[in-house]
């Protein structure tokens, strides 16, 4: 108790503790002092940067301007290349200005007088690939655009790095061209913003990740360095604007023993002041922080799109509710596990964790995203899409993975249902085509069964002579031999019928041209004597095989024989001449595509008959049914080829169709020997 009485150790413990509490709130104050210097030193730095990024962006609409009204007055090349040359003289930081047209191409060019030009060493047009893409994004934005700054050689070893403005020349509300200005980034810091802002700072363009493209201002040493970076925000580029500050360190209180008193008053008022102030701000900042977070919790929780945090190693740090919906289960239990993940299918962890171990070597997923299979609690799988992107902190640094996460059962369950219903669609148009087919055969089979017929009766008329000659005889057995070809043509054609019914494959083979215009024209000389029809076959030689059901094609060409020599079966077509012409197609020339022409100069097609030509049921002839036309863009299409017509000058019109050649020629040889020794 005595040491705490006034006089003897008491007193001087209570100096003691007197002179240390005051000694501490000195030293506090001093340091409180200091540091409030110092953050008023960085927020005037921060607005020197802020004023700085205004004045900047100031300038370049400027040039912005200036450049429009040049455009404006429409000079030609003379009185473009004059006024360029002058701004060039004006602006230093301007290294180069060029007048392209819409296409990219270069009509003009102005290099600044003020230095050699900077395209000396590298062509320019090793350096366009900025250049288009800023010039895309300005035609798009109808306004200026920049290009992403890049490093252009020098002649004399070095370098700079450059920026280029695209501005779109439009008049009339049509583009005419683009002008391209090219910016020497150290020059442009140099000339905006070094007078004002150089001085007592240095200024400096830098990467995102702190790489320093271009520096300028005073690098004094010695001193503190304060530190302010802001964003340029330019149209199609942003740059980031590095301003450092030197500064001395805040002094100590002078005289500090004889004004003790005076200094502690004004320094407790002070740091009641800041406390205040700071308390407020720390309030401010809370309350805001606090709605920050209520509105992105509110915001997470509202959304249907599953969010999955994880770090490096592969953990765990956060999901939202949509995800624990998604997959049953817990943020307690999801949070802090790595692989396996609850969620996996068990037959999947091998193949899951390999790709956790790519994704997790630093390899980027691809934007779009990717599939996977996820299982619920409950055991049942169901399909989502994967949205990865690295999680950057506020320092720059990667700290992990966050993915968006997509539950597409819904979207699986409508393509299968999009799917079912079109292989329905399909079944109900093919039956319609079977019906279309099964129509066309009762007259399809007219042809070779009249033909049959011709020669039946042919031979019975040569056999009912009992002193038959031996030619009479080998007349009988090519009669005989004809209607066994035509009774095969008869079966193929309901084979082909009926393979396509079944929804079978086509049974195709390569055939030499000429085989097939050989098949069918006994049965077109036939029906061209009946017309008074001449008939030229014209097949350009050393064509390929083509690949075709053989069967379908020659009924495509005997359609379109036929319908060629019907329209001109008319009194005032006098010349009747019908040309069938395979040739190769000039448009596929190199990948062996064929082109077949059936041409007539019959009296043509009338626009209206046109517009309906291949439309199934539709007819012009009173005995017709109108499925031949049909039916043959139908063959053709499953050949992959095109079926089309045009009128023929000054009469007739032209059928054309293609097909796929088969250059190697190696399929069919048997069947087109067979054909050549029957022949």
């Amino acid at each position: 108790m005595m040491d705490w009485l006034p006089g003897g150790a008491g007193r001087r413990s209570l100096w003691v503790a007197l002179m240390t509490l005051v000694l501490a709130v000195l030293i506090t104050l001093v340091w409180l002092a200091g540091r409030y210097e110092a953050s008023q030193v960085q927020a005037e730095l921060e607005r020197d940067t802020a004023d700085a990024v205004n004045e900047l962006r100031t300038q370049l609409s400027r040039h912005v301007q200036a450049i429009q009204g040049v455009q404006a007055a429409q000079p030609n090349a003379a009185q473009w290349q004059q006024e360029m040359l002058s701004l060039l003289r004006e602006h230093r930081d301007w290294l180069r200005v060029e007048w392209r047209d819409k296409a990219q191409n270069l009509r003009n060019q102005a290099d600044s007088p003020l230095r050699s030009p900077v395209f000396e060493r590298n062509p320019r047009s090793d350096m366009l690939n900025e250049t288009l893409q800023s010039c895309l994004r300005a035609r798009r934005l109808s306004g200026p655009a920049y290009s992403s700054t890049y490093f252009l050689p020098q002649v004399d070893g070095l370098g700079f790095e450059v920026m280029e403005l695209c501005l779109p020349y439009v008049h009339a509300g049509e583009l005419m061209g683009f002008t391209v200005v090219t910016y020497g980034l150290q020059e442009l810091l140099q000339e905006r913003l070094g007078k004002s802002f150089g001085r007592r700072n240095e200024l400096s363009f830098t990467e995102p990740d702190g790489t320093r493209l271009a520096i300028s201002g005073t690098q004094r040493r010695g001193l503190r360095v304060f530190t302010a970076q802001q964003l340029v925000d330019l149209p199609g580029n942003t740059l980031v604007l590095r301003m450092d500050g030197r500064r001395g360190e805040p002094d100590l209180f002078p005289n500090v023993l004889t004004a003790l008193v005076t200094g502690m008053s004004i320094a407790l008022v002070t740091v009641m002041i800041l406390l205040a102030k700071d308390s407020r701000r720390r309030l401010k900042a809370e309350r805001e922080l606090a709605e920050a977070l209520a509105f992105r919790k509110a915001m997470e929780d509202s959304l249907v799109t599953g969010l999955r945090a994880r770090d490096l190693e592969g953990r765990i740090t956060y999901v939202n509710p949509a995800f624990c919906q998604m997959v049953g289960l817990d943020a307690e239990v999801l949070t802090g596990r790595n692989a396996p993940m609850p969620y996996w299918p068990p037959e999947m962890v091998d193949e899951y964790k390999q790709r956790q171990a790519i994704r997790l070597a630093g390899n980027v997923p691809p934007r779009e995203g990717f599939e996977s299979v996820f299982m619920r609690q409950d055991g049942t799988r169901f399909p989502v899409l994967i949205i990865e992107a690295p999680l950057i902190s506020v320092q720059g640094q990667q700290t992990g993975w966050m993915g968006a996460v997509i539950d597409i059962s819904e979207q699986r369950r409508i393509e299968e249902l999009s799917r079912a219903s079109q292989e329905r669609l399909q079944a109900t148009a093919r039956l319609a085509t079977v019906g279309e087919m099964a129509s066309l055969l009762s007259h399809e089979l007219n042809q070779p069964l009249a033909a049959i017929a011709s020669y039946a009766n042919g031979s019975l008329n040569l056999l009912k002579d009992p002193q038959a000659v031996p030619q009479t005889l080998d007349d009988v057995h090519m009669a005989l031999r004809r209607i066994a070809e035509q009774a095969q043509r008869a079966g193929r054609v309901i084979s082909s019928v009926h393979d396509f019914v079944r929804r079978r494959d086509q049974a195709r083979e390569s055939v030499l041209p000429q085989a097939l215009i050989d098949a069918i024209a006994p049965l077109v000389n036939l029906q061209a004597r009946k017309l008074n029809v001449k008939v030229h076959f014209r097949v350009e030689a050393k064509l390929p095989w083509v690949v075709c059901d053989r069967t379908m094609v020659e009924q495509v060409l005997l359609n379109l024989c036929r319908n060629g020599m019907q329209a001109m079966d008319v009194p005032e077509c006098r010349e009747r001449v019908l040309v069938l012409q395979v040739k190769r197609f000039a448009a596929h020339s190199e990948t062996g595509w064929l082109e077949f022409s059936v041409t007539d100069v019959g009296v043509g097609i009338a626009e209206e008959v046109a517009q309906k030509l291949f439309t199934p049921f539709f007819t012009t002839k009173p005995e017709g049914m109108g499925l031949g036309l049909s039916l043959c863009r139908t063959v053709v299409e499953q050949h992959g080829g095109h079926l089309d017509f045009e009128p023929l000058q000054p009469k007739g019109t032209v059928f054309r169709f293609t097909l796929p050649g088969d250059t190697q020629g190696t399929k069919g040889v048997d069947a087109l020997l067979l054909d050549k020794i029957k022949a």
